[in-house]
Parts: C-alpha cells; sequence; structure tokens
C-alpha cells in the first residue's frame, strides 16, 4: 500500500503539471465543451496507462537495441506537437457561430500518447523507479498502469474544467483567438526540452 500511494504521489504530481495533454484538454474545454471533450479525455486517461503497460513489458528492451526507433518516433512527436499548435491556434471560434475543427477523438488522444514527449517522461521514470528486479515484472508494470489510470481521470477532468471555466471569460472572438494563440505557443514551448540538447 505503501508503494501505491508513493505511485498515486508521482502519477498526481507529474499528472496535475502542464503539458501537452493538459494544455490540450483545456483548450479543447474551451472551444469545444464538456461533452464533445469527453472521447478526448478518455483516450489521454486510458491511452498513457496502455502505454505505460507496453513500454514496462518490453518496448523498452526494443528502443535500447535499436535507438534509431526510438529517434523516428521522437522526431514524429515534434512534428506532430508542432502541426497540433498550428491546429490550436487557428482554430475558429464558437463565438461567431462556426467551427472549423473538432475535438481528438478516443483513438487520437491514446494515439498521441506515443508522440507525446511527457509522457514517455512519466512513463519510463514511473517504471524505472518504482519496478525492482527482485520481482516479477508484470504485477509491477500493471500496479503502476492502474494507479496512473485512477489519478489521470481526476487530473485530466481538472485541466477540462478550467477550460470549461475559461470559456465563461472569453466573450468574444478576438479574446477566444488570443488564448488559442497562447495556448498553441505553450505547446510549442513543451517542445523546447526535447529539442535543446
Amino acid at each position: 500500500m505503501e508503494l501505491v500511494l508513493t505511485i498515486a504521489l508521482f502519477a498526481f504530481s507529474s499528472g496535475v503539471t502542464p503539458g501537452p495533454n493538459n494544455i490540450m484538454l483545456m483548450t479543447s474545454g474551451v472551444n469545444f465543451g464538456v461533452k464533445r471533450s469527453l472521447p478526448h479525455l478518455s483516450g489521454v486517461c486510458i491511452g498513457f496507462p496502455a502505454m505505460v503497460l507496453a513500454i514496462g513489458l518490453g518496448l523498452s528492451t526494443v528502443f535500447q537495441a535499436h535507438p534509431v526507433i526510438h529517434s523516428i518516433i521522437k522526431y514524429v512527436g515534434i512534428t506532430y506537437l508542432l502541426y497540433l499548435a498550428w491546429l490550436i491556434a487557428n482554430n475558429s471560434s464558437k463565438i461567431e457561430g462556426k467551427n472549423t475543427s473538432s475535438p481528438l477523438s478516443f483513438i487520437q488522444a491514446a494515439a498521441f500518447q506515443w508522440v507525446n514527449p511527457k509522457a514517455w517522461i512519466m512513463s519510463i521514470g514511473a517504471i524505472a523507479a518504482f519496478t525492482s528486479v527482485q520481482s516479477p515484472l508484470p504485477p509491477q508494470v500493471l500496479t503502476i498502469a492502474t494507479v496512473f489510470m485512477c489519478v489521470a481521470f481526476p487530473t485530466a477532468i481538472l485541466w477540462l474544467g478550467f477550460g470549461v471555466g475559461l470559456k465563461r471569460l472569453l466573450r468574444n472572438r478576438r479574446q477566444q483567438k488570443i488564448f488559442n494563440i497562447s495556448m498553441a505557443l505553450l505547446l510549442v514551448a513543451s517542445i523546447i526540452p526535447i529539442i535543446a540538447p
């Protein structure tokens, strides 16, 4: 139980801080509201623990044997984050009665975890910190993934709620455009630690 609480604390502190998932959830809350953003939220909350399971149960050995695969995923992730930032910055406001984009689907949000740099850092960090070679690995990885899933829902709901709350403050097209551009710039800023040596 003590280990579970420690993992939960790690999951909460890393999951509640700003990162690509949270920025995108908050932006989705502003632009699409709660109901339309639920598939996005569910994709994040289930996709990330699934990633932890995959990495913990063997994918890490593939990356050690073939580092080029990890590099390819890294650069695809950076490119995709830049594309998402562009979409966010150019999202039409519902205030003016039109909306040319749509929220991420469950599959898109779940797949996004594989190109999300913060998700990689969190999952590898958790597996390295909370597993032991003295015990069988699969139950340990399953425990970590389960705790992350339990913590992910409340932290993701919190960020989506921030977005919905902000929507009430953004009363015109110009304000929402400024918000979207700001969120796009934050998303781009989240890439800098990956690019920097």
